[in-house]
């Protein structure tokens, strides 16, 4: 019988190396007990050491991103269930695709377990105002995740709030940021952190005021906020009288914008907001906050669709609320068009970026994206059943066509959907913001503002 020891529960390098050994020296899984700390296994085990059986050793890339991932789950039998994969994949080629194989199943379903609580604590994290000794501000949190996922979410946090000196407390494992480096430190307990501050208030405000009752389905944000994360969120203590009084505010919204739709309508565009938020269809969920769907009217009659969210729209959760959104809800507003009466969304519905220091500087979105993403935008025109849909931008045009096309040879021009409903392709409102030369800006911005003019007059013409 041999021992494998782990330094910690999330010890994903320690289990890799010991991992490698055993697999070198041809042991059985069976044959292997594994252990977290200095907590007695197998008194009469042999200690598995790295160095025990050096040569060649290599596994599928997909393999070890699943280990990773599902090595953080909170099952005490992780640890070998991974061993015992990591030997079947090494002798059957093509096994992490076969989905029905059970043990695959198992792991796959272990890793989402993981992958979601990573996305509730970067959803639900709270920090409340501490000030320490010294005059310095720190920045306090308490979370209890299901899983051991502290380690590996840490450098999502160190990014998010670069600027700020924080610490987040959960029962196994509390990381501190002090704007240059990650620290780790033993559990704490609720206690250690504080019950609240004047920023709590201020979001508590701002809550309040974003609450939009038209959109409360209290099974979906049951299903997406669960009560055990309640307790730890300040603006959740708003909610119950929030939701006393959103019958009557819904009654209001639906009377002045939404008087022709249907209950069925708004029921599955609800539903379909609610399935996006936990879209895993490419990659750029990982690094980013949050899906980012559209909003608007669901009866809309003219559509816009963006390039993907920026900065700004990826932590508020909103289309065109950045400098593009700013210049864009400008320039409608010239051309006679209410935004409150449109329906505004993105190709992508993940942000898309690359660190440069502290910032986050915007990547295009590449094909395999758009195409991942074309799924919603189709769902929510199948919803809208816009007569015009306004393309901003090549990302949006390739979005809606299902193919390449350049703006100078579409602009300008009506183009029928395959549903019956026109389609005008045009410039994003960031294409504006970037050019250097100020007359030539303002010629670009006139003309972005005719390009809508002409989108709005064909709604009118089709009604």
């Amino acid at each position: 019988m041999r021992v494998a020891t782990l330094a910690s529960e999330d010890d994903f390098d320690g289990w890799r190396a010991a991992a490698r050994t055993l697999a070198l020296a041809q042991v059985a899984p069976h044959d292997v007990v594994w252990q977290v700390g200095e907590r007695p296994a197998d008194l009469f085990g042999d200690e598995a050491s790295p160095d025990a059986a050096p040569g060649a050793f290599s596994v599928p890339r997909p393999f070890v991103d699943l280990a990773r991932t599902a090595l953080c789950h909170r099952d005490p039998e992780r640890f070998a269930l991974l061993y015992t994969l990591l030997i079947r994949v090494r002798a059957q080629q093509g096994l992490l695709d076969d989905r029905a194989d059970p043990l695959v199943q198992r792991i796959e379903l272990m890793a989402k377990d993981v992958r979601r609580d990573m996305h509730k604590m970067r959803a639900f994290v709270r920090f409340r105002e501490l000030a320490v000794d010294g005059g310095e501000t720190r920045y306090v949190a308490w979370f209890e995740p299901d899983n051991h996922i502290v380690r590996i979410n840490a450098d999502f946090f160190a990014r998010r709030f670069a600027t700020m000196h924080w610490s987040i407390l959960t029962p196994g494992l509390s990381v501190h940021w002090d704007g240059t480096a990650l620290a780790f430190a033993p559990g704490a307990r609720k206690t250690d952190a504080p019950d609240g501050d004047p920023l709590e208030e201020m979001w508590k405000t701002y809550y309040a005021a974003i609450f939009n009752p038209a959109r409360v389905k209290v099974g979906a944000m049951t299903k997406e906020m669960p009560r055990k994360y309640w307790k730890n969120m300040p603006e959740t203590a708003l909610i119950p009288d929030l939701l006393a009084g959103a019958q009557k505010r819904e009654s209001g919204m639906i009377e002045t914008a939404h008087a022709d739709i249907g209950d069925n309508a708004r029921a599955a565009w609800e539903a379909l907001a609610g399935e996006a938020a936990g879209c895993t269809r490419c990659p750029l969920y990982g690094p980013a906050t949050q899906t980012v769907f559209g909003e608007g009217p669901v009866d809309a009659r003219l559509m816009f669709v963006g390039e993907q969210p920026g900065d700004q729209e990826d932590i508020a959760g909103r289309p065109f609320v950045g400098p593009a959104g700013q210049l864009f809800d400008r320039a409608i507003a010239a051309a006679g068009i209410d935004r409150t009466q449109v329906y505004v969304t993105n190709a992508v519905k993940h942000f898309k970026f690359e660190e440069r220091g502290r910032r986050r500087i915007h990547a295009k979105p590449g094909a395999p994206e758009i195409d991942a993403c074309r799924w919603w935008i189709d769902q929510e025109r199948v919803l809208v059943r816009p007569a015009v849909t306004v393309a901003l931008g090549v990302t949006a045009a390739r979005s809606l066509l299902g193919k390449v096309v350049t703006i100078s040879g579409t602009r300008g021009k009506p183009i029928t959907l395959p549903d019956g409903g026109e389609a005008w392709i045009t410039v994003h409102p960031s294409y504006l913001l970037r050019l250097p030369d100020k007359v030539q800006a303002e010629e670009e911005y006139a003309r972005f503002v005719e390009d809508l003019k002409v989108a709005q007059a064909r709604v009118t013409a089709t009604a």
